[in-house]
This record gives C-alpha cells, sequence and structure tokens, in this order.
C-alpha cells in the first residue's frame, strides 16, 4: 500500500465519483462523556451494522484507549480509494492489516441515514483547519450520497476553502448545513496598545467574535491544539492576554488551560442542552521527522502505518488539560479522543503531494516544506467521522435515537 499516491484536498472539493464506504483503522481511543470516561475500543469493518453500536461498553481508563493488544488481526481486501494524482492512479490498496482492541464492532458511516437524522437540522464544526480537514471529508461523504448532486452548495457560492472564515453547505433534499467556522484558538485574537507600541494578543478570557454564527447549532464539534503549537504561542512572550494585562511570559500549557477554561463557561451559559449536542475532538498527532513544518521536517517517505505501539507518542499534556477542564463542566460533552489514534497513521500526511509538480527542480524544492499535520482525504478525518457517527447514535438524543 502506498498512500502517498494519494492526493490530498485541494481548494476545491474532490467530490468523489464512487461509494465512499471504507476500510479504517481499528486503533482503540477513549471518549469522555459528561465527565466521565467510556473507553471504546472496536474497529470498523467493511459490513455496517447499526445494531452493533449498542455493544460499546463502558470502563475505566486515562483517556488514551491504551488497552493491551489482544493478539485479533483482521484482514480486508481491495479497500476503494480515489482522488489519485496524476501518475499516482495504479497505486492500489491492495491489502491492509488492522489491529483491533478488546473489542470488536462492525460499524460504517450510513451516509443517507445520517442526512435522514440532521433533516431540518445545522451541523457546525468549530476550530483550526484540522477540523476544516473533517468538515471537508464530511461533505463529501454525505454528498456522495445525494442523486442530484445540484442540490447541494455552498451557500454563498465560495469554491475555495483554504482561507479564514465561515463555510457553509447546503442539502437541500434534506433542509440542512454543514458548516464550518474558522476559530483556530476558540477565544479571540486581538492587540493591545502598550508603551512600545501595538502587539498582537491571544484574548483568553473572551471567545471569539464568531459565537453568533454557530451559537444555535444542533451539532457542535470543536477543536483547538494545532495553533498552539507555532513560535508564537508556544513562546508566550507578550502574547497572552487577560482584561487589561498581557502576560509578560506564560507558558502555553497553562494559556491553553485557560483558553479552555473560557471556552467552558461560555458553553455551560450560552448553550441550550435541549437543543445543542456539544463535542470536541481532540488533538491530532502530527509526524514530521527532522525538523517542524517550517524547519524541514519530513513525512513522504512513510508509506506504512506505525505497528510497534513503543513507537508512538504519550498523551498530549493538552488533551490531559481538556480532561480537566471538562470535568468540571456542567454541559453534556462528547469528547472525541482521537489522538491516539491518529498517531498510528505517519504515512496519511499529504507531505510534498499537496500538488503536481511541473520538474523535478521543483519537487525536490518541496520536500522542504512539508504537510506532515494534515490528512489525505479520503483517509484519516473519515475515521473520525465515524466516531462522530457511532458517537452520536450512542448518545442517542431526538432524530438520533435508534
Amino acid at each position: 500500500m502506498n498512500l502517498k499516491k494519494l492526493v490530498p484536498i485541494s481548494d476545491h472539493f474532490p467530490y468523489l465519483p464512487f461509494s465512499r464506504k471504507k476500510v479504517v483503522s481499528g486503533f482503540s481511543l477513549g471518549v469522555v462523556k459528561w465527565g466521565s470516561l467510556i473507553s471504546w475500543p472496536f474497529s470498523l469493518s467493511r459490513s455496517p451494522s447499526v445494531k452493533n453500536a449498542t455493544s460499546f461498553v463502558e470502563s475505566g481508563g486515562n483517556g488514551v484507549g491504551s488497552s493491551g493488544f489482544d493478539g485479533k488481526i483482521d484482514e480486508m481486501e481491495g479497500a476503494h480509494f480515489g482522488n489519485f494524482s496524476e501518475g499516482g492512479k495504479n497505486g492500489s490498496f491492495e491489502k491492509m492489516i488492522f489491529l483491533t482492541y478488546d473489542i470488536y464492532v462492525s460499524f460504517s458511516l450510513n451516509a443517507t441515514d445520517f442526512l435522514e437524522r440532521l433533516r431540518g437540522k445545522k451541523l457546525v464544526f468549530v476550530g483550526d483547519s484540522l477540523n476544516r480537514n473533517m468538515w471537508e471529508s464530511l461533505v463529501c461523504i454525505l454528498r456522495d450520497s445525494v442523486v442530484d448532486k445540484n442540490r447541494v452548495h455552498e451557500i454563498s457560492g465560495k469554491t475555495e476553502f483554504k482561507k479564514k472564515g465561515i463555510y457553509a453547505f447546503r442539502f437541500e433534499d434534506y433542509n440542512c448545513t454543514v458548516d464550518f467556522v474558522a476559530s483556530p484558538f476558540l477565544v479571540r485574537e486581538s492587540s493591545f496598545k502598550g508603551k512600545n507600541g501595538s502587539l498582537e494578543t491571544l484574548r483568553l478570557d473572551l471567545m471569539d467574535g464568531t459565537t453568533s454564527m454557530y451559537h444555535d447549532a444542533d451539532i457542535l464539534i470543536f477543536n483547538t491544539g494545532h495553533w498552539w503549537t507555532h513560535e508564537k504561542t508556544s513562546k508566550g512572550e507578550d502574547y497572552y492576554q487577560e482584561g487589561d494585562h498581557v502576560y509578560p511570559r506564560l507558558k502555553v500549557l497553562d494559556a491553553y488551560r485557560r483558553a479552555l477554561s473560557t471556552w467552558a463557561r461560555w458553553v455551560d451559559t450560552s448553550i441550550d442542552t435541549n437543543r445543542t449536542q456539544v463535542i470536541f475532538r481532540g488533538y491530532s498527532v502530527t509526524h514530521f521527522k527532522g525538523g517542524q513544518w517550517n524547519s524541514g521536517g519530513q513525512c513522504h517517505k512513510e508509506t506504512e502505518p506505525i505497528f510497534n505501539t513503543s513507537h508512538l507518542t504519550k498523551y498530549s499534556s493538552k488533551m490531559r488539560a481538556f480532561d480537566n477542564v471538562l470535568r468540571g463542566m456542567k454541559t453534556p460533552v462528547v469528547y472525541l479522543n482521537i489522538s491516539r489514534l491518529t498517531d498510528y497513521r505517519k504515512d496519511g500526511h499529504p507531505s510534498i503531494y499537496r500538488r503536481t509538480y511541473n520538474t523535478l527542480r521543483e519537487e525536490i524544492a518541496a520536500e522542504k516544506s512539508q504537510d506532515c499535520s494534515h490528512w489525505c482525504l479520503p483517509g484519516v478525518p473519515d475515521t473520525w467521522n465515524e466516531l462522530l457517527y457511532a458517537s452520536l447514535l450512542k448518545v442517542g438524543r431526538g432524530p438520533w435515537k435508534f
């Protein structure tokens, strides 16, 4: 298998002409709901069975779903991938081995069922470009199930989705929308006039100004984490602000916890829990080698997932901070803890394959600036949406009862 033959999502949606039923990794994860921990170790197979969703079990754990490997191996053949780059169309997903932990559950996202349950509703992804990655995946999956593709459109006519902004795809036959609101920190990017001039700051005590665009949604999927690794946020000098105070220096983990606390207070005071289901998707692991995104980090030679669990990273300190914030909330929140699951997939990033190259020189130059944080589509975000679908059915509120 060579996932590097795949092209990631482009500025225009790669609407796929074939069914997107997929075989996806069955690595275990944890889901936190209502402040208590639910461990959902399972595998997703090619033969969907919604009834099996009731087989998910509740147990204690550390939020990582780190059960021991039980030795089960499932061999899946013929999984169908598309959206190949020119010259890579002969790449095939011939056979993939998936390791499963503890419990085997057959499950698959039924796009038509998803849309029926979403009829007359509004689903919104809020967060950074990794949540946009998940949003793009879900729009593609749902649109593929619609017979008349002209009945699905971005309401403002946008065809480019990489810029910061608000995007909404409307499914006319179901009177529903699936939106993305760019808010990489969830809290507000601002400025402060100091003695030495104006400073760009991050208001840890105020939500981002986009909340009016999604506070009335029926399903909200939040995330934040990707931008907290950038130099300005990780360095934390004269950047973090609360009230009229700009911290000369503040550790990024402390700032992250304060920002999440602001988000939690907003959710607890502003969300109508009788209407809205709140979901938080955890940190998506990156796989840069030899540097970071801006210093020559690479992943373009990775062609297989990680199979040796000793090579996996520890549970993110940011997600431990989120665990603590979540326990203090009164609002029911579903936590999709996908960190460990994504850690296996060092082979699934766009790397240098974000575009086609006219010359060898261009391709060699691209090796110095790789994307080892976002994901190819079809790919890992499809799995997140499988888990989203399963989680909504598991909670079983309103139209999601079955």
